[in-house]
């Protein structure tokens, strides 16, 4: 049995909520799927699941909260904690940190769902011998993660990149899926962005159709405006689209060299681009693994961290 102190945490999406308790992605104690519904039925469900395993494996030493957003993330805040905005109804202006967060009497961890896969992929995965990287998730939406200096990137707010406007595909004049903005890299190239173009869900559209080089177009730039910003050390992605379509992931490399155009020697500097961008280490778990990363820095930070 593990020593490490036992952590709960929990990974809001817009689907679903996976709870888990357990030290870390080799030691998982539980882990559960609730819906995605109504704001407080699903509040409520979540912290009862986590009292039920309260009372089987003794008290938790932190707690990590992972959500979607926008998050207000600024502790000087009136609205710190809550989501200020988004496509989920009912959710605008629920405090996740004060509705997850309190009645414990333990460190909370909070941020966003993909600023906290990043950190578990740093922590665990792919990126544990880095302070300076990306992780994007593609899926229900798209998501980037950017760490700097070993700490998420937080300004005025936190990092929106997945609403990047784009150099659209020539020819390409559908209007996209974003209802913010139409045809940024989520509202082009998320999965329900794939399926409005098409009509049927990503996994189900052949890997040899030529909708994969207009994903891969809109992922590329959204590689590209990374590197020439930020300049991570390696790129990480993850997702449903990235997972059930991993021949995507060659497709946006080819693509990123491409428009890069000899600009910078991509290969030199990042010592191969198959090396750059790469798959997420933990995989579907890296969500899920991230709000025990925030977690475990609460715990070691003895309150709310990043």
């Amino acid at each position: 049995m593990s020593t490490q102190p036992l952590l709960g945490g929990v990974e809001l999406g817009g689907t679903k909520c996976v709870c888990i308790l357990g030290t870390g992605p080799d030691d998982i104690r539980e882990h559960t799927r609730i819906p995605t519904g109504d704001c407080d039925e699903t509040l409520a469900q979540i912290r009862a699941r986590f009292e039920a395993w309260r009372s089987v494996h003794g008290p938790m030493q932190a707690i990590g909260l992972a959500s979607f957003g926008p998050l207000d993330l600024q502790p000087a805040s009136s609205h710190y904690g809550e989501i200020t905005s988004g496509a989920k109804p009912g959710w605008i202006g629920a405090n996740i940190l004060e509705r997850l967060g309190a009645g414990w009497g333990i460190p909370v961890g909070f941020n966003t769902d993909v600023n906290a896969a990043a950190l578990a992929e740093g922590r665990w995965g792919g990126a544990r011998d880095l302070s300076d990287y990306a992780y994007i998730t593609v899926g229900t939406g798209i998501g980037v993660g950017l760490v700097v200096a070993g700490r998420p990137v937080l300004g005025c707010t936190h990092t929106e990149l997945g609403h990047v406007r784009l150099a659209r595909y020539p020819g390409d004049r559908w209007p996209g899926a974003c209802p913010y903005h139409g045809d940024c890299v989520e509202g082009l190239a998320s999965g329900p962005a794939i399926a409005a173009r098409m009509g049927q869900s990503a996994s189900e559209i052949p890997s040899d159709n030529p909708v994969w080089e207009l994903v891969a177009h809109a992922l590329s730039q959204l590689l590209q405006t990374l590197f020439l910003a930020t300049a991570p050390r390696r790129i990480l992605m993850g997702g449903g689209v990235i997972e059930h379509r991993p021949e995507l992931l060659a497709q946006t490399r080819h693509l990123l060299v491409r428009g890069m155009n000899g600009y910078l020697d991509l290969e030199d500097l990042t010592g191969g681009v198959d090396r750059y961008a790469v798959p997420a280490a933990l995989g579907s778990l890296a969500g899920p693994a991230g709000a025990l990363a925030l977690a475990a820095l609460a715990h070691g930070s003895g309150s709310w961290t990043c």
